[in-house]
């Protein structure tokens, strides 16, 4: 497959899956959340396709720190730049300025575990 396509039905699974899951768990999303997910996703198989034998945690880790990266970078343009108000982790510990935090820092590892097993998986990601 045509890797610009790859990439690009990526983004679209990766923002609309995301925003899927917001739903299911807080019923609301907001756009911002459908690009800022669908980036990862992209981010994230590239760093898989150069590197397809890196260990399942590293993998995890690594996603950690580019959800975590992305949600600060778009926290501070949408909520505190734009005041979107999409969300606020300042009640949950270990938060800066409210835009990330450790525990969903944590819940990013194990989603990049199951995205690890996807693109480990599916030949789509191969």
């Amino acid at each position: 497959m045509n890797m610009f396509l790859k990439y690009f039905f990526s983004f679209l699974l990766g923002g609309n899956i995301y925003c899927i899951i917001e739903l299911l768990y807080r019923s609301r999303t907001h756009y911002s959340m459908f690009f800022c997910s669908g980036l990862a996703l992209i981010i994230l198989l590239y760093i898989y396709q150069g590197n397809k034998n890196i260990p399942p945690l590293l993998f995890g880790l690594t996603a950690s720190a580019v959800i975590t990266s992305l949600e600060f970078v778009f926290g501070v343009v949408f909520n505190i730049m734009l005041k979107e108000n999409v969300w606020d982790y300042s009640n949950t510990p270990l938060n800066i300025f409210g835009q990330i935090c450790l525990p969903f820092s944590i819940i990013w590892f194990f989603f990049g575990i199951i995205i690890y097993c996807l693109f480990k998986n599916l030949s789509f990601f191969a």
